[in-house]
């Protein structure tokens, strides 16, 4: 059987399911730790695992250019490589279409990037992007497109959506279905609904085991995301898992939860871990703050990561201060750990058909704690 998802429970549009992969279950609403080369940054894979996490997302450029696909499936495969069981989704490469824009030209048939590593010329196109994510062992594979920048206008996001609706397809024929594997179409058209239902139609046309939206979260704001999604996600297939790219912060995870998305990543966790911000149940918290040099309390109350079980925010401090790699690695693990939980409340919560007052609560605690205020910021 084809990689599917089977439904669970709904509150409002709101969904709670289970998605069926070659490398196990995963429950949804779930949160995918990014691990773009072949790795979570500062976690070792058995800490990713301890947080709850089941599924990882891995990235088809990034490892294109090193160690390459072929040397990975020569080693086994991305599971063995980097020792994780559980499934894994890879991006396309079609993200750094947009965000290496000085880095490549673009024509019908694909894209030229010049290494960022070395200056070496590589092609990506919709074939050599699944060919690339076959060899990697992807068990969801993601159509290669172009990630449409904002802003744009309604002319450009139209002909960059045309264009992804074309490698869509071309990604379509160059799939080859396995067990447990699937294929995942990309909805593009920026902020514009004319262009999004198009491309909803096109890609339904097409079919694929599921559906992500893509081109949010690059600038276009929390309140313009939304509403893409209110008048995205209805006319999304039912049936399939969908997933919302590069998503997000705590806030945006339970706004588009709340609008019948399934699946997230995004490297706002693991980035600010190796800054020294915090996700926690009473909001973000900056360890580089001198208010947290003499505070013996944990980091989150509610967290039971060796972070908080074991440490103060005195500690975290003063190894965030005194740039110990330890400092970065514990509190990507809380990050990871926090973003886990909050998909574990979401999924509870929707199961129980009380989403409405676990969200409402979630969102008192984030802003309720003068010393944790939303955005702690530095100083």
């Amino acid at each position: 059987m084809t990689l599917h998802w089977t439904p669970a429970a709904r509150d409002g549009a709101a969904r709670a399911g289970v998605l069926h992969t070659a490398h196990g279950t995963v429950e949804t609403p779930v949160f995918m730790p990014v691990g773009t080369a072949g790795t979570v940054k500062a976690m070792t894979a058995d800490a990713v695992r301890a947080t709850g996490a089941r599924m990882v997302l891995g990235n088809t450029y990034h490892l294109m250019l090193r160690p390459g696909a072929e040397r990975v499936a020569r080693l086994g495969g991305l599971h063995r490589f980097m020792d994780w069981h559980g499934p894994i989704l890879t991006d396309s490469g079609g993200y750094q279409v947009m965000s290496l824009a000085g880095l490549r030209t673009m024509d019908e048939e694909g894209v030229t990037f010049r290494s960022h590593v070395d200056g070496a010329k590589h092609r990506l196109t919709p074939e050599r992007s699944v060919e690339i994510q076959r060899l990697l062992g992807a068990d969801v594979t993601m159509c290669f497109d172009e990630c449409t920048p904002f802003p744009a206008t309604e002319e450009q996001a139209a002909t960059s959506m045309r264009l992804s609706m074309r490698w869509a397809a071309r990604s379509r024929a160059a799939f080859q279905p396995r067990e447990g594997h699937g294929l995942f179409g990309i909805v593009q058209g920026g902020v514009h609904p004319p262009l999004r239902a198009e491309s909803v139609a096109a890609l339904t046309a097409i079919g694929f085991e599921g559906y992500a939206v893509g081109g949010l979260a690059v600038g276009e704001g929390q309140a313009a995301m939304f509403a893409t999604l209110d008048c995205t996600v209805p006319l999304m297939p039912q049936e399939a898992p969908r997933y919302l790219m590069g998503v997000g912060t705590p806030a945006d995870i339970l706004g588009a939860v709340w609008r019948g998305i399934d699946m997230f990543d995004c490297v706002i966790p693991t980035r600010s871990g190796r800054t020294g911000r915090a996700y926690t149940s009473r909001g973000v918290l900056n360890l580089r703050n001198a208010r947290h040099a003499e505070d013996p309390s944990p980091l989150d109350p509610a967290c039971g990561c060796p972070a908080c079980a074991r440490h103060s925010r005195a500690y975290l401090h003063h190894l965030i201060k005194a740039e110990e790699m330890l400092g970065p690695m514990l509190l990507t693990w809380h990050n990871i750990q926090y973003y886990q939980d909050l998909m574990r409340g979401i999924r509870d919560a929707i199961c129980a058909g009380r989403l409405a007052e676990h969200a409402a609560a979630l969102e008192a605690g984030w802003g309720s704690s003068p010393q944790a205020p939303a955005e702690e910021k530095d100083g």
